[in-house]
């Protein structure tokens, strides 16, 4: 004779005689909050991880923005006290919005040297090129001649000769372009970001974080942003 089936337990919590059971109740009260627990922690955990998996992983899923090179004139075409505004090529195929202001002028040795400023590398042209984002939120700042200062009108962020901050919100100086010179043209390419004592980064940061200190570890560069070539 074959052996008995055994019957298998009830799915009702009142069946099984666990105290405090509702009739009809297939999940205790006290093993529903754990799975919420659970869930709750194991979707907090997912916030925390996929973002930093991603970008730990960011080299190998993102392609690089190619590096484009604008020749924007001769080096004696710039003053050494004086900025020059040139439209320069950031992206290519998406029109106007692809294209940037950058302030020029050419690096003068007795000014930037009493400031403080290191020469520009052998690599880079005789020229300094700034952005015209503000390290705030990326408002465009203007040239002011008259002040030796630019200015954003958004937020009032005020920057000095060098591109360093003077006044208001910006964390930050001005971001600045390498360049290059070719054929007795100079270019500029990628941007890249500088902190407080104007130490080059490889590559840009975005508007609003600070490169001073453990900044400069909070705020990485993006993996698809382009590299001095």
């Amino acid at each position: 004779m074959p052996e008995s089936r055994k019957e298998p337990k009830s799915k009702y919590t009142a069946d099984r005689n666990i105290p405090g059971a509702f009739e009809g109740e297939t999940v205790t009260r006290r093993r529903f909050m754990t799975m919420t627990t659970h869930a709750a922690g194991g979707i907090a955990t997912a916030a925390v991880l996929l973002p930093v998996l991603g970008f730990a992983a960011g080299s190998a899923i993102f392609e690089r923005a190619p590096v484009i090179w604008t020749p924007i004139g001769r080096p004696e075409d710039f003053p050494d006290d004086d900025y020059l505004p040139r439209v320069v090529t950031l992206t290519q195929g998406i029109g106007e919005v692809g294209k940037a202001t950058v302030y020029v002028r050419r690096w003068n040795p007795e000014y930037d040297e009493q400031e403080g400023m290191p020469a520009p590398p052998e690599t880079d042209a005789p020229v300094i090129a700034l952005s015209s984002r503000c390290m705030h939120l990326g408002c465009p700042v203007r040239w002011t001649g008259a002040a030796d200062r630019f200015i954003c009108p958004c937020h009032g962020g005020v920057y000095g000769f060098n591109g360093e901050v003077v006044g208001g919100p910006p964390v930050r100086p001005l971001d600045r372009f390498y360049t290059r010179l070719r054929n007795g043209q100079v270019e500029v390419g990628p941007r890249y970001s500088v902190n407080s004592e104007f130490k080059r980064f490889p590559s840009f940061r975005d508007p609003g974080q600070p490169l001073d200190g453990i900044g400069q570890y909070l705020y990485p560069g993006r993996f698809s942003t382009p590299k001095n070539p």
